[in-house]
């Protein structure tokens, strides 16, 4: 008996065309890779694991990098925008970039407005961070925004209920676990770090699922973690461990 068909989304950030240590940069040469990996997977997985392609942030390689890479392929992806830093943090989009993105058909979510961890936020920062996000990227873009990335990937039952306010009818977390369908309100997502190469992104959609699931393991215990150290003394950790580049932004709102 067949299997239902499930979706795996794939959580990528930074593109660029060498390597960089930080873990939360992919080298772009690699990306092709798995984007050939992921068309040849797409047309055998009629029933087993379908890969889904999501970046967070709003990086400028999301435009010089990867759509090029996408648009070659006939794949699209589910970008998550930073709406605040979009036309005013470099090294990130501008609108008339975005709103290209868009018109090449690949799907626009928001991922905040300066991307606070929502655990953090009082009702009028929450209004902020999801309601005016959405707002905005729908009067520049035209379209209707419904999908919302957790930054961090931090959440707690007041924030969902606060995303639902807002309109969002599709939540995406970074929990690494593969979706049935049809897709639910909660998504879970698997972070892609910059040392994770093509055999190793084979490996995760291997039919045994064990890799899928000693990640989803190992994100509960970093979970765990999290509400042992609280947020700051974890992103200092997190921050050491992956090798995260010195930013203008408080670092510590990056960290999954």
């Amino acid at each position: 008996m067949q299997r239902p068909l499930r979706k795996l989304h794939l959580l990528y950030h930074e593109l660029r065309a060498n390597r960089s240590k930080y873990s939360y940069v992919v080298d772009t040469s690699e990306f092709e890779l798995h984007a050939d990996l992921f068309v040849q997977m797409r047309k055998t997985a009629n029933f087993g694991l379908c890969p889904e392609i999501t970046f967070d942030d709003g990086h400028i390689s999301n435009s010089e990098f990867a759509l090029p890479v996408l648009l070659s392929r006939g794949l699209k992806a589910h970008f998550f925008i930073t709406v605040g830093w979009t036309g005013r943090k470099a090294g990130y989009m501008n609108w008339p970039e975005l709103r290209a993105l868009h018109q090449s058909g690949q799907r626009i979510g928001a991922h905040g407005w300066t991307h606070t961890l929502l655990t953090h936020c009082g009702a009028k920062d929450l209004q902020t961070e999801l309601g005016s996000a959405r707002l905005m990227l729908e009067d520049k873009l035209g379209t209707s925004i419904t999908t919302m990335s957790l930054p961090g990937g931090r959440y707690n039952r007041r924030v969902i209920i606060a995303c639902q306010d807002a309109g969002y009818t599709e939540i995406f977390t970074s929990i690494p676990r593969a979706e049935a369908m049809p897709l639910g309100p909660m998504i879970g997502r698997l972070n892609v770090r910059g040392d994770m190469n093509l055999e190793y992104i084979a490996k995760i959609f291997q039919s045994d699922g064990k890799l899928l699931s000693s990640l989803e393991r190992q994100y509960q215990m970093k979970a765990a973690a999290k509400t042992l150290l609280g947020d700051q003394l974890y992103e200092k950790l997190w921050a050491l461990l992956n090798k995260k580049e010195r930013d203008t932004d408080d670092s510590w709102a990056t960290a999954e």
